[in-house]
Protein backbone atom coordinates (compact mmCIF):
# COMPACT_ATOMS: atom_id res chain seq x y z
CA UNK A 1 0.00 0.00 0.00
CA UNK A 2 1.71 3.70 -0.96
CA UNK A 3 0.93 5.77 2.05
CA UNK A 4 1.81 9.31 2.59
CA UNK A 5 2.10 11.52 5.39
CA UNK A 6 1.88 14.80 5.53
CA UNK A 7 3.73 16.47 8.75
CA UNK A 8 7.01 14.55 9.70
CA UNK A 9 6.41 16.14 13.68
CA UNK A 10 6.51 13.64 16.90
CA UNK A 11 2.80 11.93 15.42
CA UNK A 12 3.91 11.77 11.73
CA UNK A 13 7.01 9.93 12.57
CA UNK A 14 5.96 7.82 14.70
CA UNK A 15 3.25 6.46 11.83
CA UNK A 16 6.22 6.71 9.24
CA UNK A 17 8.12 4.10 11.59
CA UNK A 18 5.17 1.88 12.39
CA UNK A 19 3.91 1.73 8.94
CA UNK A 20 7.55 0.54 7.49
CA UNK A 21 8.36 -1.83 9.87
CA UNK A 22 4.80 -3.48 8.33
CA UNK A 23 6.04 -2.91 4.61
CA UNK A 24 4.50 -0.31 3.75
CA UNK A 25 5.47 2.23 0.79
CA UNK A 26 5.29 5.43 3.03
CA UNK A 27 6.58 9.12 2.09
CA UNK A 28 6.83 11.30 4.03
CA UNK A 29 6.40 15.30 3.03
CA UNK A 30 8.27 17.59 6.18
CA UNK A 31 7.68 21.68 6.10
CA UNK A 32 10.41 21.97 8.42
CA UNK A 33 14.13 20.97 7.51
CA UNK A 34 15.22 19.15 10.44
CA UNK A 35 14.79 15.15 11.47
CA UNK A 36 11.85 15.06 13.76
CA UNK A 37 12.25 15.76 17.09
CA UNK A 38 10.75 16.10 20.75
CA UNK A 39 8.68 19.42 20.57
CA UNK A 40 8.33 18.51 24.35
CA UNK A 41 11.78 18.67 25.59
CA UNK A 42 12.36 22.26 23.81
CA UNK A 43 11.83 23.79 27.19
CA UNK A 44 14.82 21.84 28.04
CA UNK A 45 16.99 23.24 25.41
CA UNK A 46 15.41 27.19 25.92
CA UNK A 47 16.71 26.75 29.39
CA UNK A 48 20.08 24.85 28.29
CA UNK A 49 19.86 22.15 30.26
CA UNK A 50 20.02 20.10 27.09
CA UNK A 51 21.38 19.35 24.03
CA UNK A 52 19.96 19.15 20.53
CA UNK A 53 21.12 15.96 19.83
CA UNK A 54 19.14 14.39 23.23
CA UNK A 55 15.66 15.97 21.62
CA UNK A 56 15.95 14.18 18.46
CA UNK A 57 13.52 11.43 17.68
CA UNK A 58 14.73 7.60 16.49
CA UNK A 59 14.91 7.72 12.69
CA UNK A 60 12.42 5.23 10.89
CA UNK A 61 13.60 2.79 8.73
CA UNK A 62 15.42 3.37 5.65
CA UNK A 63 12.92 2.51 3.52
CA UNK A 64 10.57 5.53 4.22
CA UNK A 65 10.71 8.28 1.65
CA UNK A 66 11.20 11.37 3.93
CA UNK A 67 10.92 14.84 1.72
CA UNK A 68 12.37 17.42 4.54
CA UNK A 69 11.57 21.14 3.67
CA UNK A 70 8.71 21.18 2.06
CA UNK A 71 5.36 22.24 2.63
CA UNK A 72 2.50 20.85 0.88
CA UNK A 73 -0.06 23.51 -0.50
CA UNK A 74 -2.51 21.64 -2.24
CA UNK A 75 -3.98 17.91 -2.19
CA UNK A 76 -5.52 16.51 -5.64
CA UNK A 77 -8.13 14.06 -4.11
CA UNK A 78 -9.32 13.19 -7.36
CA UNK A 79 -6.00 11.52 -8.93
CA UNK A 80 -5.16 10.55 -5.21
CA UNK A 81 -1.89 12.39 -5.65
CA UNK A 82 0.02 14.65 -3.55
CA UNK A 83 3.09 17.13 -5.39
CA UNK A 84 2.86 14.44 -8.03
CA UNK A 85 3.39 11.56 -5.32
CA UNK A 86 0.51 9.00 -5.70
CA UNK A 87 -1.58 7.87 -3.21
CA UNK A 88 -3.55 4.84 -1.62
CA UNK A 89 -4.04 6.09 2.36
CA UNK A 90 -2.96 9.62 2.93
CA UNK A 91 -2.48 10.92 6.58
CA UNK A 92 -2.50 14.39 7.93
CA UNK A 93 -0.65 14.93 10.86
CA UNK A 94 -0.27 18.65 10.20
CA UNK A 95 0.02 18.98 13.96
CA UNK A 96 -1.13 22.96 14.85
CA UNK A 97 0.32 26.71 14.53
CA UNK A 98 0.92 29.39 17.32
CA UNK A 99 -1.81 31.50 18.31
CA UNK A 100 -0.83 34.97 17.98
CA UNK A 101 -3.23 37.89 19.63
CA UNK A 102 -3.74 40.88 18.09
CA UNK A 103 -0.74 42.79 19.76
CA UNK A 104 0.15 46.50 19.04
CA UNK A 105 3.96 46.55 17.73
CA UNK A 106 4.17 42.49 17.88
CA UNK A 107 5.58 42.14 14.08
CA UNK A 108 8.51 40.15 14.15
CA UNK A 109 8.65 38.73 17.70
CA UNK A 110 9.52 35.65 18.15
CA UNK A 111 7.18 32.86 18.97
CA UNK A 112 7.84 29.65 21.17
CA UNK A 113 6.67 26.44 19.01
CA UNK A 114 9.69 25.14 16.86
CA UNK A 115 13.20 24.02 16.95
CA UNK A 116 14.10 27.29 14.81
CA UNK A 117 12.19 28.88 16.97
CA UNK A 118 13.92 28.01 20.02
CA UNK A 119 17.22 28.59 18.56
CA UNK A 120 16.02 32.38 17.92
CA UNK A 121 14.91 32.42 21.00
CA UNK A 122 18.07 31.42 22.64
CA UNK A 123 20.97 33.81 20.26
CA UNK A 124 18.25 36.79 20.91
CA UNK A 125 19.02 35.60 24.56
CA UNK A 126 22.44 36.43 24.59
CA UNK A 127 23.87 39.08 26.39
CA UNK A 128 20.55 40.89 27.33
CA UNK A 129 19.47 40.89 31.01
CA UNK A 130 15.32 40.65 31.01
CA UNK A 131 12.90 39.00 28.96
CA UNK A 132 8.92 39.29 29.25
CA UNK A 133 7.04 36.16 27.99
CA UNK A 134 3.08 36.81 26.33
CA UNK A 135 0.85 34.32 27.43
CA UNK A 136 0.49 32.47 30.50
CA UNK A 137 -0.44 29.04 29.49
CA UNK A 138 1.58 25.82 29.27
CA UNK A 139 3.95 26.83 26.56
CA UNK A 140 4.64 30.55 28.35
CA UNK A 141 5.23 28.89 31.73
CA UNK A 142 7.71 26.85 30.12
CA UNK A 143 9.29 29.57 27.79
CA UNK A 144 9.47 31.87 31.08
CA UNK A 145 11.02 29.49 34.06
CA UNK A 146 13.72 28.50 30.67
CA UNK A 147 14.61 32.18 29.86
CA UNK A 148 15.03 32.30 33.60
CA UNK A 149 17.28 29.24 34.15
CA UNK A 150 19.40 31.49 31.53
CA UNK A 151 19.91 34.12 34.25
CA UNK A 152 17.07 36.56 32.82
CA UNK A 153 14.83 38.65 34.94
CA UNK A 154 11.66 37.17 33.32
CA UNK A 155 7.95 38.38 33.42
CA UNK A 156 4.99 36.74 32.26
CA UNK A 157 1.61 38.76 30.65
CA UNK A 158 -1.36 36.48 30.82
CA UNK A 159 -5.05 37.74 29.85
CA UNK A 160 -6.54 35.57 31.69
CA UNK A 161 -7.15 35.69 35.54
CA UNK A 162 -4.67 32.77 36.66
CA UNK A 163 -2.28 30.79 34.79
CA UNK A 164 -2.85 27.44 32.85
CA UNK A 165 -6.55 28.07 33.20
CA UNK A 166 -7.42 25.68 30.63
CA UNK A 167 -5.98 22.71 32.93
CA UNK A 168 -6.05 24.79 36.44
CA UNK A 169 -8.63 26.52 38.62
CA UNK A 170 -8.26 29.44 40.62
CA UNK A 171 -6.53 28.32 43.82
CA UNK A 172 -3.97 25.98 41.50
CA UNK A 173 -3.03 29.18 39.31
CA UNK A 174 -1.97 31.55 42.49
CA UNK A 175 -0.44 28.58 44.11
CA UNK A 176 1.48 27.83 40.82
CA UNK A 177 2.15 32.02 40.31
CA UNK A 178 3.58 31.72 43.81
CA UNK A 179 5.90 29.45 42.60
CA UNK A 180 7.13 31.37 39.85
CA UNK A 181 7.78 34.34 42.02
CA UNK A 182 9.62 32.31 44.13
CA UNK A 183 12.60 31.55 41.32
CA UNK A 184 12.05 34.91 40.30
CA UNK A 185 9.16 35.21 37.79
CA UNK A 186 6.84 37.85 38.14
CA UNK A 187 3.36 37.92 36.84
CA UNK A 188 0.93 40.40 35.13
CA UNK A 189 -3.00 38.77 34.98
CA UNK A 190 -5.58 39.96 33.16
CA UNK A 191 -3.76 42.20 30.76
CA UNK A 192 -4.09 43.41 27.50
CA UNK A 193 -0.49 45.37 26.27
CA UNK A 194 1.47 47.27 23.56
CA UNK A 195 5.19 46.94 22.22
CA UNK A 196 7.19 49.15 23.07
CA UNK A 197 10.93 49.61 21.85
CA UNK A 198 11.95 49.07 25.81
CA UNK A 199 9.44 46.30 26.42
CA UNK A 200 5.65 46.14 27.04
CA UNK A 201 2.83 48.65 28.05
CA UNK A 202 0.13 47.04 29.91
CA UNK A 203 -3.59 48.44 29.84
CA UNK A 204 -3.68 49.19 32.95
CA UNK A 205 -0.21 51.61 32.06
CA UNK A 206 2.60 49.72 33.93
CA UNK A 207 5.52 49.96 31.63
CA UNK A 208 7.19 46.19 31.43
CA UNK A 209 11.32 46.57 30.66
CA UNK A 210 12.02 44.15 28.59
CA UNK A 211 15.00 43.43 26.39
CA UNK A 212 13.76 40.41 24.96
CA UNK A 213 9.69 39.36 24.22
CA UNK A 214 8.76 36.19 23.26
CA UNK A 215 5.23 35.26 22.50
CA UNK A 216 3.82 31.44 24.02
CA UNK A 217 0.04 32.46 23.73
CA UNK A 218 -1.19 29.13 23.09
CA UNK A 219 -1.94 26.69 19.47
CA UNK A 220 -4.21 25.91 17.57
CA UNK A 221 -4.77 22.72 14.92
CA UNK A 222 -3.25 23.78 11.49
CA UNK A 223 -6.39 23.26 9.44
CA UNK A 224 -5.66 24.91 5.93
CA UNK A 225 -4.71 22.05 4.16
CA UNK A 226 -7.77 20.20 4.75
CA UNK A 227 -9.53 23.06 4.26
CA UNK A 228 -8.33 23.99 0.63
CA UNK A 229 -8.92 19.76 -0.02
CA UNK A 230 -12.46 20.37 0.78
CA UNK A 231 -12.18 18.24 3.51
CA UNK A 232 -14.80 18.60 6.61
CA UNK A 233 -13.63 20.88 9.43
CA UNK A 234 -14.54 21.92 12.93
CA UNK A 235 -11.72 23.63 15.18
CA UNK A 236 -9.94 20.71 13.76
CA UNK A 237 -10.13 18.22 10.91
CA UNK A 238 -13.18 15.95 11.88
CA UNK A 239 -12.63 12.28 11.78
CA UNK A 240 -14.27 9.24 13.03
CA UNK A 241 -13.52 6.38 14.95
CA UNK A 242 -10.82 5.32 12.65
CA UNK A 243 -9.66 8.37 12.08
CA UNK A 244 -10.80 8.84 8.71
CA UNK A 245 -11.72 12.36 7.14
CA UNK A 246 -14.93 12.88 5.29
CA UNK A 247 -12.87 11.19 2.37
CA UNK A 248 -12.36 7.80 3.27
CA UNK A 249 -9.01 7.16 1.61
CA UNK A 250 -7.60 10.45 4.16
CA UNK A 251 -7.05 10.35 8.22
CA UNK A 252 -5.79 13.07 10.22
CA UNK A 253 -3.98 12.33 13.63
CA UNK A 254 -2.21 14.73 16.30
CA UNK A 255 -3.02 18.46 17.04
CA UNK A 256 -5.07 19.04 13.27
CA UNK A 257 -7.46 16.53 14.49
CA UNK A 258 -11.09 16.16 16.10
CA UNK A 259 -12.63 13.28 17.35
CA UNK A 260 -15.89 13.82 18.84
CA UNK A 261 -15.35 17.20 19.50
CA UNK A 262 -11.97 17.27 20.87
CA UNK A 263 -8.78 17.75 19.63
CA UNK A 264 -6.45 17.07 22.13
CA UNK A 265 -3.11 18.41 21.76
CA UNK A 266 -1.27 16.18 23.74
CA UNK A 267 1.44 13.55 23.37
CA UNK A 268 -0.53 10.73 24.56
CA UNK A 269 -3.24 10.43 22.19
CA UNK A 270 -1.17 11.49 18.76
CA UNK A 271 0.83 8.47 19.50
CA UNK A 272 -2.33 6.22 20.65
CA UNK A 273 -3.83 7.42 17.04
CA UNK A 274 -1.05 6.68 14.90
CA UNK A 275 -0.67 3.25 16.12
CA UNK A 276 -4.39 2.88 15.13
CA UNK A 277 -4.05 3.77 12.10
CA UNK A 278 -0.79 1.45 11.87
CA UNK A 279 -2.96 -1.19 12.29
CA UNK A 280 -5.92 -0.68 10.11
CA UNK A 281 -3.44 0.02 7.07
CA UNK A 282 -2.63 -3.52 8.01
CA UNK A 283 -5.27 -4.85 8.45
CA UNK A 284 -6.26 -5.30 11.94
CA UNK A 285 -8.94 -4.01 13.61
CA UNK A 286 -8.66 -1.10 15.07
CA UNK A 287 -10.70 1.86 16.19
CA UNK A 288 -9.85 5.14 18.47
CA UNK A 289 -11.88 5.43 21.84
CA UNK A 290 -10.41 8.53 23.07
CA UNK A 291 -7.20 8.92 25.32
CA UNK A 292 -6.94 10.02 29.25
CA UNK A 293 -4.28 12.86 28.89
CA UNK A 294 -2.36 14.05 31.46
CA UNK A 295 -0.52 17.39 31.14
CA UNK A 296 2.65 17.75 32.51
CA UNK A 297 4.51 20.71 33.13
CA UNK A 298 8.48 20.60 32.15
CA UNK A 299 10.08 23.25 33.76
CA UNK A 300 13.19 23.11 36.38
CA UNK A 301 12.08 23.32 40.11
CA UNK A 302 8.14 22.77 38.63
CA UNK A 303 6.56 20.12 39.50
CA UNK A 304 2.77 19.82 37.96
CA UNK A 305 0.40 17.29 36.94
CA UNK A 306 -2.99 17.52 35.67
CA UNK A 307 -6.03 15.52 34.43
CA UNK A 308 -9.77 14.98 33.72
CA UNK A 309 -12.61 16.87 34.77
CA UNK A 310 -12.78 20.09 37.30
CA UNK A 311 -15.94 18.99 39.27
CA UNK A 312 -17.86 15.63 40.37
CA UNK A 313 -19.81 14.08 43.10
CA UNK A 314 -16.48 14.45 45.41
CA UNK A 315 -14.15 17.12 45.34
CA UNK A 316 -11.07 16.96 47.95
CA UNK A 317 -8.18 19.82 48.09
CA UNK A 318 -5.35 20.41 50.16
CA UNK A 319 -3.43 23.52 50.23
CA UNK A 320 0.03 24.64 51.17
CA UNK A 321 0.70 27.79 49.94
CA UNK A 322 4.26 28.46 51.64
CA UNK A 323 5.33 25.20 50.44
CA UNK A 324 4.28 25.92 47.01
CA UNK A 325 2.29 22.68 47.50
CA UNK A 326 -1.46 22.25 45.66
CA UNK A 327 -3.45 18.98 45.29
CA UNK A 328 -7.11 18.94 44.14
CA UNK A 329 -8.98 15.38 43.79
CA UNK A 330 -12.25 15.23 41.94
CA UNK A 331 -14.07 11.63 42.24
CA UNK A 332 -17.16 10.20 40.53
CA UNK A 333 -18.53 6.95 41.35
CA UNK A 334 -15.32 5.42 43.60
CA UNK A 335 -13.06 6.37 40.52
CA UNK A 336 -10.98 9.47 40.05
CA UNK A 337 -12.32 11.65 37.26
CA UNK A 338 -9.80 14.63 37.51
CA UNK A 339 -6.83 15.97 39.34
CA UNK A 340 -4.29 18.59 39.93
CA UNK A 341 -1.07 18.07 41.64
CA UNK A 342 1.34 20.98 42.20
CA UNK A 343 4.94 20.75 44.05
CA UNK A 344 5.86 17.71 45.47
CA UNK A 345 3.19 15.67 46.42
CA UNK A 346 4.19 11.91 47.04
CA UNK A 347 0.86 10.46 45.79
CA UNK A 348 1.30 11.88 42.14
CA UNK A 349 2.29 8.11 40.99
CA UNK A 350 -0.90 6.84 42.69
CA UNK A 351 -3.24 9.59 41.86
CA UNK A 352 -2.23 8.87 37.64
CA UNK A 353 -2.01 5.44 38.03
CA UNK A 354 -5.53 5.53 39.50
CA UNK A 355 -6.53 7.89 36.69
CA UNK A 356 -4.96 5.45 34.06
CA UNK A 357 -6.52 2.56 35.23
CA UNK A 358 -10.06 4.03 35.83
CA UNK A 359 -9.37 1.77 39.33
CA UNK A 360 -11.20 2.23 42.54
CA UNK A 361 -10.06 4.99 44.59
CA UNK A 362 -8.70 4.28 48.45
CA UNK A 363 -11.56 4.15 50.73
CA UNK A 364 -9.30 6.80 52.95
CA UNK A 365 -9.00 9.84 50.15
CA UNK A 366 -6.01 11.68 52.68
CA UNK A 367 -3.79 9.25 50.83
CA UNK A 368 -4.56 10.70 47.23
CA UNK A 369 -3.78 14.23 48.93
CA UNK A 370 -0.82 13.21 51.47
CA UNK A 371 0.36 10.51 49.82
CA UNK A 372 3.25 8.78 52.70
CA UNK A 373 2.03 10.75 55.34
CA UNK A 374 -1.14 9.06 55.27
CA UNK A 375 -0.01 5.88 55.24
CA UNK A 376 -0.51 5.07 51.62
CA UNK A 377 1.87 2.85 49.48
CA UNK A 378 2.15 4.75 45.99
CA UNK A 379 3.83 4.10 42.91
CA UNK A 380 6.88 6.86 43.06
CA UNK A 381 8.59 3.57 43.96
CA UNK A 382 8.50 1.89 40.97
CA UNK A 383 9.43 -1.77 42.23
CA UNK A 384 6.13 -1.77 44.37
CA UNK A 385 4.14 -1.50 40.96
CA UNK A 386 1.98 -4.68 39.50
CA UNK A 387 3.67 -5.79 36.36
CA UNK A 388 0.31 -4.07 34.47
CA UNK A 389 1.13 -0.63 35.93
CA UNK A 390 1.75 1.89 32.97
CA UNK A 391 5.10 3.76 33.28
CA UNK A 392 5.67 5.81 30.26
CA UNK A 393 2.41 7.14 29.49
CA UNK A 394 3.32 8.55 26.25
CA UNK A 395 4.04 5.03 25.32
CA UNK A 396 1.51 2.96 27.00
CA UNK A 397 4.74 1.02 28.23
CA UNK A 398 3.73 -1.32 31.47
CA UNK A 399 6.41 -2.37 34.07
CA UNK A 400 6.21 -5.54 33.01
CA UNK A 401 7.62 -4.77 29.66
CA UNK A 402 10.44 -3.00 31.07
CA UNK A 403 11.38 -5.48 33.50
CA UNK A 404 11.12 -8.27 30.24
CA UNK A 405 12.68 -6.06 27.73
CA UNK A 406 16.26 -7.46 28.92
CA UNK A 407 18.05 -4.15 29.04
CA UNK A 408 19.76 -2.95 32.40
CA UNK A 409 19.82 0.77 32.04
CA UNK A 410 17.81 3.46 30.83
CA UNK A 411 19.19 3.59 27.28
CA UNK A 412 18.93 0.41 26.38
CA UNK A 413 15.17 0.38 27.97
CA UNK A 414 14.36 3.37 25.57
CA UNK A 415 15.74 1.51 22.42
CA UNK A 416 13.87 -1.45 23.65
CA UNK A 417 9.95 0.13 24.69
CA UNK A 418 10.77 3.37 23.68
CA UNK A 419 9.76 4.41 27.56
CA UNK A 420 11.22 8.02 28.40
CA UNK A 421 11.15 8.76 25.09
CA UNK A 422 8.00 10.89 24.81
CA UNK A 423 7.51 13.99 27.76
CA UNK A 424 10.51 12.03 29.46
CA UNK A 425 8.89 12.16 32.81
CA UNK A 426 9.07 9.04 33.08
CA UNK A 427 12.81 8.67 33.56
CA UNK A 428 13.17 8.42 37.56
CA UNK A 429 10.75 5.44 37.37
CA UNK A 430 12.50 3.72 34.40
CA UNK A 431 15.66 4.39 35.86
CA UNK A 432 14.43 2.84 39.62
CA UNK A 433 13.26 -0.31 37.71
CA UNK A 434 16.95 -0.82 35.62
CA UNK A 435 18.22 -0.39 39.35
CA UNK A 436 16.00 -2.95 40.70
CA UNK A 437 16.40 -5.88 38.06
CA UNK A 438 20.59 -5.55 37.92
Amino acid sequence: MRTIIIGYGMAGSRLAGELARRGHDVTVFGAEPHAAYNRILLSGLLAGTAAESTIMLPEPPDTVDIRLGVEVTSIDRAARTVNGVPYDALILATGAEPITPPIEGISGVPVFRTLDDCRRIVKDAEGVQSAVVVGGGLLGVEAARGLAERGLAVSIVHGAPHLMERQLDGPGGEVLAATLARLGITVHFGQTAARTPWGLLLSDGLAVPADLVVMACGVKPSTTLAKRAGLAVGRGVLVDDTLRTSDPAIFAIGDCAEHRGVTAGLLGPAWAQADVIAGLLSGLPASYQGSRPVTRLKAGQIDLAAMGVAEGDEVLTFTDPARGTYARIVIERDRLAGAILIGDNPSAGQVIQLYDRGAPVPSDRRSLLLGRASGAVTAESPVLMPDSAVVCRCNGVTKGEIVRCGARDVAGIAAATRATTGCGSCVDAVAGLARSVT
